[in-house]
Order: C-alpha cells, then structure tokens, then sequence
C-alpha cells in the first residue's frame, strides 16, 4: 500500500471510530458532564436541535413578517395584549410567537413589553428580504417531501411561480408577471450593489442586462456610471414594466435617450449586438446546463472583441459547502424544476467552454447574498 492510500485508510479508520465513539449515548453523557468537553457537546447539541427545530423555526419567522411585528416593535415596545388585539390572536399564543421571536435573537423582552432585537432591525432593512419570507409558503409546501422532490416525483408550485424559467410562452400572463417582476425587484437592489462594489465599469460604453427583470441592476450602474448606455433584454411582458420604471426614476428611454429596452427570449431570439458588456445577474441558475451553454454562446458571439461578461448570482460552495448556496439555492431551484445552484469553478468552466477568456472571480463583501465571476471575449491579439 503506497502512502496516499495508507493515509486514506487511516483517516478513513479514525472516523469511522470517531463516528461509532460519539454515537454511543454512554458517551456522549460523559462528555456532557467532563469540564474539557461538556462546553463542546452542550453547543453541538443546540446546533443540532436548531436543525430539528428548522422549519418550525421558519414558520415562526414567516408569521412575524406576515403579521408586520418586527416593523411594529422597531421604535417602541408593545405587550402582548395589545399586539394580539390588533391580529386577533389570544394574549397567551400571542406570548408564545413573541418569546419564540426572542429565542431567534429577533425580539427582545423589555420592561415595557417585546421591541425588535438587532438582528430583528437588520433583517427589517434588507430590501426585499421580508418579501421573499412572504412568498415561503409556497417554497414551504414543495418541501413537504423533500424525498419526493430529490426523486423528482413532486409538482410544484415554485415552477408555477416562476413560469419565465421555461421561456417565454410561460410568461404571458401580466399578472403573474407582475407578481415575480415586483419579488425580484425588491432583492435586485442589494445584490447590485454587491457587485458593483466587487467589478469596475471603467471603459464600458454600453452595459447591456440580459434577462434584467424591471432593470433594477441597470439602473444600480446607472447611477454608479453616469456615463455609460444602458440596455436592456428581458420578456415582452417584463420590458413594459421595466419601461415605465426607468421613467419613474428619470432615466430617458427610446430614441435619443440613455436606456434601450428591446423585447425578447434569449431562448428564442439573438442577442443584440452593440454593448461592450453583459450582465448576467441572477439568471444562470434559473438554467439547465444546456440553456446555460447556449446563452453564454450568445452572449459571446453578441460581444465586440475585448467585451466583457458579468455574472452575479448565488454560487454553491466547491470543496467548503455553504448553506445559501448548497442549502437553500440547491432545493429552491431543484422545487423550480430548472437550474441549480453552481460553484463558481462550475460557472468558470462553462464560461471557458463558451470559447471566454480572462476569468476571474473577484470576492464580495456578503457571497450568501451573491458571488461573482467575470470574463472576457479574446481579443484579436489573444486570438493570434
């Protein structure tokens, strides 16, 4: 046995030990009560109630969003009488959901009452955050059965929410374009400012967003840029909305004005042609490898030589899995029936494939909100 694999098995021997020493309830009772490790085994046994508890521990905090208590208790406190009163909630359950708020850190209990916790304000001011938890009833029932859902056997509501993912004869309804248009708007401000604080826009002349949604991202590097065009490339019945809210915020739009907006699938139609990069901003984990290939072909063939791409989305974790990527982005996209979460290796070696060059993955300040990898079209002289 050479020693590669004399390690492999060592390592392999001890956890397996490890494993069958920890499992044994004789010891983990001793190690509860020894001064060296019951420090250890008393957090590791929170950790793990904090997973049996999860989902009732979401459901706590879906009904504090709902019922607009930690926006209530923000600048004073209240009781319990008085908050369940208002919801029509008996006083005791009523100290029940708050106390609950108070062990998620999101609530504190004051002389006066509950108010909102740190953690409780800063959720609060995370634009489009409170939104998404509203919309988790609908996450919530996909994940019924997960062993249904990793089987593949389950329908979903998720596909049903987000019907654009299948092209656009699913999203012809404006109603229900207006309900997703309005969700993600809400979320894009804060994951464009994670990556316009990670990438420069120096030197581009037109910023192009593919499948930008209402161009809230367009609009972030707008202001950001003052001097670049901007366009955008999304749905028919998304462009009509994004029309009227560039206007809103005095952006020109048309003939003569700074912003293009041109109605499309990237499924069904070519890209324009004209913009020096492209932005890709939470729309290849919608995708299939195969609709991610094509796009990012499109993408490509659509650049000057020397352009550029940017992609920002939430990226799973490679060798370190992390639970916005691995855990919550894996199984809403897997309940979306499209897509998954990759790691920014995954999405640099599709870029690559794509024919790009010059990949890099710059850092971002919070990477459970967005990650971010860019590239490059060869230039002529690359291409020599």
């Amino acid at each position: 046995m050479d020693g590669a694999r004399r390690g492999r098995g060592l390592s392999g021997g001890w956890a397996a030990w490890r494993n069958r020493l920890i499992a044994s309830p004789r010891f983990q009772s001793w190690a509860s009560r020894f001064p060296l490790t019951r420090g250890h085994t008393r957090r590791e046994g929170e950790a793990m109630m904090d997973l049996v508890g999860g989902f009732v521990a979401a459901q706590v905090l879906q009904a504090l969003v709902s019922l607009d208590v930690l926006e209530d208790l923000m600048e004073a406190p209240r009781s319990a009488e008085a908050l369940g009163k208002r919801h029509g909630i008996a006083p005791q359950r009523m100290v029940a959901l708050l106390d609950a708020g108070v062990a998620l850190r999101l609530l504190e209990r004051t002389a006066g009452g509950w108010r909102t916790a740190a953690r409780g304000a800063a959720l609060v001011g995370v634009p489009g955050l409170q939104g998404m938890i509203r919309h988790h009833d609908v996450f919530y029932r996909d994940m019924a059965d997960p062993v249904a859902l990793l089987r593949g056997e389950a329908e979903t509501g998720l596909a049903q929410f987000w019907p654009y993912v299948f092209g656009a004869g699913g999203a012809v309804d404006p109603e229900v374009t207006a309900r997703y248009s309005a969700l993600m708007e809400d979320s894009q401000g804060i994951v464009a400012e994670e990556t316009l604080d990670a990438i420069s826009l120096r030197g581009v002349r037109r910023l192009m967003d593919v499948g930008g949604g209402t161009g809230a991202f367009l609009r972030a590097a707008g202001r950001a840029a003052p001097e670049i065009a901007l366009q955008l490339f999304d749905l028919p019945t998304v462009a009509e909305v994004a029309r009227r809210r560039f206007a809103e915020e005095g952006f020109a739009v048309g003939a003569g004005g700074r912003v293009t907006i041109t109605p499309g699938s990237f499924r069904d139609d070519p890209l324009p042609r004209g913009a020096d990069a492209i932005s890709l901003v939470r729309v290849l984990y919608d995708h299939d490898d195969t609709t991610v290939r094509g796009l990012l072909s499109a993408v490509l063939d659509s650049l000057p030589p020397g352009g550029r791409v940017i992609v920002s989305e939430p990226m799973a974790g490679a060798a370190r899995p992390n639970v916005a990527g691995n855990v919550y982005f894996a199984f809403y996209c897997m309940a979306m029936r499209t897509g998954r979460a990759r790691t920014p290796a995954e999405i640099s070696g599709l870029l690559a494939q794509a024919g790009f060059t010059r990949i890099q993955q710059p850092a971002t300040r919070r990477p459970f909100l967005t990650s971010v990898v860019t590239a490059q079209k060869p230039a002529a002289a690359d291409e020599v």
